[in-house]
């Protein structure tokens, strides 16, 4: 007889559903936007240009905090991390974040609910759990760097597919950097846009032009790698 799911093993996974109830309640996508960064960019760097240190510290809490709740404002986020910091330190900033919330959602959710979850589910699942463990690496790698899901999305179902911290931790660090730079690299280039009122089309720079291609490759990643397992499929 299958064991129910003890609400001690729940508390974490309500503590950020409500976390995330609440920041949506409070309006925090209203200041994760575009508007909010327009309007306030010019503070912004001011206070990066006289406390580095502790807006470097808070600037990788928040997108902790953000990666974590798995509430929008992400992208926007990692855009004005290239904006106040640049591309390289943006970048590091994020991966460390990004990588530790993800974590995060991985740990409480595999605490929470993958093992009650794989008790309950039956033969089919553990043979689905056994399949995607034999090439979980390569798996992992693919889910992070095509974009096919949503980042949350991916930061559960592995918790449920017996995927080992290491490499969730691991593929979620290299697999992310691409889109990362991409990013960063756009928000880059947003400095110069926004200095100029905010019009793209006046302040055309070579992080922005090389950030459009960048979202062009990523947004054709699903796309191509649909193609290719389509026509690998039909050769069997």
């Amino acid at each position: 007889m299958p064991r129910t799911i003890s609400w001690r093993r729940l508390w974490p996974l309500l503590i950020l559903a409500a976390g995330a109830v609440l920041f949506l309640a409070l309006g925090g996508t209203d200041w994760l936007s575009l508007e909010t960064l327009r309007a306030r960019h010019a503070g912004l760097a001011a206070f990066v240009d006289a406390h580095y240190v502790q807006a470097a510290l808070l600037y990788v809490l928040i997108y902790l905090v953000t990666v974590a709740l798995s509430v929008p404002g992400g992208t926007v986020l990692t855009l004005v991390g290239g904006f106040l910091f640049g591309v390289f330190a943006a970048t590091c900033y994020i991966l460390v974040a990004a990588t530790a919330g993800a974590v995060i959602v991985f740990l409480i959710a595999r605490s929470s609910l993958g093992e009650p979850l794989r008790r309950r589910a039956g033969p089919w699942f553990s043979k689905l759990a056994a399949g995607f463990a034999r090439d979980m690496w390569s798996y992992m790698l693919i889910l992070r760097l095509v974009p096919l899901f949503p980042f949350f999305v991916v930061n559960l179902v592995p918790a449920f597919l017996g995927v080992s911290l290491t490499c969730f931790a691991v593929t979620t660090f290299i697999g992310i950097l691409p889109a990362v730079l991409v990013y960063t690299s756009l928000g880059s280039g947003l400095g110069t846009a926004l200095a100029s009122g905010g019009d793209l089309a006046v302040a055309v720079s070579p992080q922005i032009i090389l950030g459009l291609l960048g979202l062009a490759l990523l947004a054709a990643l699903p796309v191509l790698y649909r193609r290719r397992n389509g026509r690998g499929a039909s050769h069997d």
